[in-house]
């Protein structure tokens, strides 16, 4: 696409429903090691050379829109993208489980969800310094025409810092349709019906097989792994963290003050094939909506090199500034 007709450093074009912020020359970011790569309606992704730093992808055909790869500064990747065990994890992405008891996390027999998780307005804005902000609507019905929620979600993300760490900060605003909305979850352990794995639903991480050497913090200390190698518990804060090629590397997610349930519960897997973990709101109940109603749900994801601990956890939630609605 020609930016020459432009001469200011960034630049605005739509197509279609799409709108997208180009650099103005071909990398046009400050690091020239970095430039922007968009496929129209399917994807954005930030490069540093040929190595793909973070890509959002949000292809109308795919179950859910997401951020896979989420890598280090040195191309290290983080995530893992519809793994063999369970084909719905996608990176770093969102998804309600039950709503209204109809099910949107996992695929059923037809190979998709029974909920449906629908998108549009799709604006993705970047800049010549190396942030982003992704803005969209999403609807969700249970297989047909009747949407029971809706959610404004906007992504911004930042540039890498110094040290390579850089920020995804999430805002979601839901709002009940015309009919009462029960956001919820499998059931825990000792409620009636429920598994080792109940309590998960909203945003999560699934890392990369090879991340090894696995632990995790909250902002009060190590977390420590039941029987069944998982994590219940609420913070204000929690890292996972391992290593990749023998070097430390890991993903942190800030719990907003204002948020639903804040501290939240947290829901972390450290099995032999699997790595997860979320701020999984609805882990000890779930959440009814009466029609019309909305809340809005705020975190700060932050992808970074070496180990973080409690102290530094600590440290992050109290620069974490409130943010505003959109």
């Amino acid at each position: 696409m020609n930016t020459s007709r432009k001469p200011c450093s960034s630049w605005f074009v739509t197509i279609g429903m799409f709108a997208v912020c180009l650099a103005g020359h071909a990398t046009g970011l400050a690091d020239e090691a970095c430039r922007w790569k968009a496929e129209e309606g399917k994807s954005l992704a930030l490069l540093r050379g040929e190595q793909v730093l973070w890509q959002f992808c949000y292809d109308a055909e795919q179950a859910k829109p997401y951020f896979h790869p989420v890598a280090v500064a040195d191309g290290r990747v983080l995530t893992w993208n519809s793994p063999p065990d369970h084909r719905w994890h996608h990176g770093l992405w969102f998804s309600w489980k039950f709503i209204n008891n109809v099910n949107y996390w996992e695929p059923d027999a037809s190979g998709k969800p029974a909920g449906k998780t629908k998108w549009r307005n799709v604006e993705i804005r970047t800049q010549e310094n190396g942030t982003a902000r992704i803005a969209m609507d999403l609807a969700y019905n249970p297989g047909d025409e009747k949407v029971v929620l809706t959610e404004r979600r906007v992504v911004e993300v930042s540039a890498p810092a110094e040290d390579g760490t850089y920020v995804f900060d999430w805002i979601c605003r839901f709002t009940a349709g015309d009919e009462k909305v029960v956001l919820d979850r499998t059931p825990l352990p000792d409620e009636p019906g429920g598994q080792a794995w109940g309590g998960y639903a909203g945003l999560s991480v699934r890392f990369a097989q090879e991340l090894v050497d696995r632990q995790a913090f909250t902002a009060e200390g190590p977390v420590e792994f039941n029987a069944e190698s998982r994590y219940r518990g609420r913070s204000a804060a929690m890292d996972y963290n391992g290593t990749i090629d023998g070097k430390p590397c890991g993903i942190a997610i800030l719990d907003h003050p204002q948020n639903l349930n804040s501290p939240t519960p947290w829901y972390a897997i450290r099995s032999k094939p699997m790595s997860y973990y979320s701020p999984a709101v609805l882990c000890y109940g779930p959440h009814t909506l009466e029609p019309g109603e909305s809340f809005t749900l705020r975190y700060r994801v932050l992808v970074h090199e070496g180990r973080w601990g409690a102290e530094q956890l600590a440290e992050q939630a109290k620069r974490y500034a409130p943010g505003q609605a959109r």
